[in-house]
């Protein structure tokens, strides 16, 4: 099992977590993004670094993940490709995507963006605060904690 991270819109904070989770469970842990990222020295943490352009990392990470894989996202495009190839999804604030909650996830922000679009709605996710980087930091450690039969 590896840990995949969409790195170009993830929170540092979380990527702390993150980094401390990698060393801790030994772990490997690959940021994936267009654009440099400074990562501490560590055996289990990684970085790819793919070029600009429309979801190169996604791309990447979909190619490289395997079954049982957990992805770090809050695309929820991102997150849906990882879960029917057998992946775990895991947004920055702590909710786990499933085969389950995925589909209707993706119908609602594809609505939302919608309504967005057409004038009907304006703004967007709240501001990251620190009960998202808790409820993120007991979902990591959940899954990293479960059996892996499962």
């Amino acid at each position: 099992m590896r840990i995949w991270v969409d790195a170009d819109a993830c929170p540092y904070v979380i990527k702390e977590i993150l980094f401390r989770a990698a060393e801790r469970m030994k772990v490997v842990t690959t940021l994936v993004s267009n654009m440099a990222l400074r990562t501490p020295p560590s055996a289990f943490v990684k970085c790819i670094r793919v070029a600009k352009g429309f979801d190169g990392a996604d791309q990447r990470i979909v190619q490289e993940m395997q079954p049982g894989d957990l992805v770090i996202t809050a695309d929820l495009p991102l997150a849906a490709a990882v879960v029917a190839r057998g992946g775990n999804a895991l947004d920055p604030r702590g909710e786990l995507y499933s085969e389950a909650n995925v589909g209707e996830q993706l119908a609602m922000r594809d609505l939302m963006q919608a309504l967005r679009s057409g004038g009907e709605l304006i703004g967007g996710p709240a501001p990251f605060r620190r009960s998202d980087r808790q409820l993120f930091a007991n979902q990591l450690d959940r899954f990293l904690t479960r059996p892996r039969d499962e």
